[in-house]
């Protein structure tokens, strides 16, 4: 297409407004602008489409043609932005989901009753993956990452932080004892991760760093981890949303408050750079931010 949308507009409000003085004063933009813009039409098209005087301006044969064309052209335009925003409004269409299984059970879950009751015609589809997945293959629109970020093709949106904890269950500790110093856990039971070794690395000072275990029961996701400590299995260590509620109703105990190094893993919600995300994406990326921003 040789025209601009721009250029459209400034034709057909010059016609409609009697000069490019007026015109230019009705879009806001410099007389010099809207002369230009008529110019490049023109020179575009390869005709003249106004006649100029000092007095008036007047179309000529072919002006009266393509008056016509561009009328329609910016008709059709704002009946498609109209249809657009009508389907915005209703802020409809499916959000592909992905997230490791304990924030989909810990954090998603209890909200998206709420979320649906707020966009009714949104269809939510959520896959849990313990693994980075390819957003694009796995056809997802937004994946929450826990942890540092490392696709730097992806934009992020920081959703909150989340404190590591050490923990063990009552039954267990009351059986096995209480480690008094980090030295002690090989004498225990650990509990850890079998898919991302850096995960069992524990906020915990030893003599070359942070504490690195190596624990007798390992598994690829945490909400497994979880229910084998809470069945006493042993002592681990998981991320505060997973155990919150956990370590509020007794369920499970805090281990080595005073020698922990308060450390906290970083949530985002990740998607591929794209100039126009969809709106119901973006509406659920704001919801969770605002729903979490107590945890920042």
């Amino acid at each position: 297409m040789k025209s601009s949308i721009e250029e459209l507009i400034a034709f057909v409000t010059i016609i409609d407004s009697g000069a490019i003085v007026a015109a230019a004063a009705q879009l806001d933009q410099t007389t010099s602008g809207i002369s230009r813009a008529l110019q490049r039409l023109e020179s575009k098209l390869g005709v003249t489409l106004l006649e100029r005087t000092t007095r008036k301006i007047s179309l000529t044969q072919e002006g009266q043609i393509f008056l016509e064309k561009a009328r329609q052209i910016l008709l059709d335009l704002e009946a498609a932005e109209d249809a657009l925003q009508t389907f915005d409004q209703e802020i409809s269409g499916l959000i592909r989901i992905d997230s490791a299984t304990p924030f989909i059970l810990h954090v998603v879950a209890p909200l998206i009753q709420e979320f649906m009751q707020l966009y009714p015609a949104i269809e939510i589809e959520m896959n849990t993956s313990d693994q980075m997945i390819d957003l694009l293959e796995q056809r997802t629109d937004v994946a929450i990452r826990i942890g540092e970020l490392q696709d730097s093709s992806l934009h992020a949106k920081l959703l909150c932080r989340s404190r590591l904890y050490i923990v063990a269950s009552p039954e267990y500790l009351a059986t096995r004892g209480y480690p008094k110093r980090p030295e002690e856990l090989h004498q225990h039971d650990l509990i850890g991760f079998s898919k991302i070794p850096s995960l069992n690395t524990w906020p915990l000072k030893s003599h070359d760093g942070w504490l690195t275990v190596n624990p007798k029961l390992k598994l690829s996701n945490g909400e497994a981890i979880r229910q084998l400590a809470l069945l006493g299995n042993g002592i681990t260590c998981l991320s505060e949303f997973v155990v919150s509620k956990d370590l509020k109703n007794g369920r499970l105990v805090a281990l080595f408050e005073d020698e922990n190094i308060i450390t906290y893993q970083t949530i985002h919600a990740v998607y591929y750079q794209q100039d126009h995300l969809p709106k119901r994406v973006r509406i659920f990326i704001k919801f969770l931010a605002e729903k979490l921003k107590a945890y920042l």
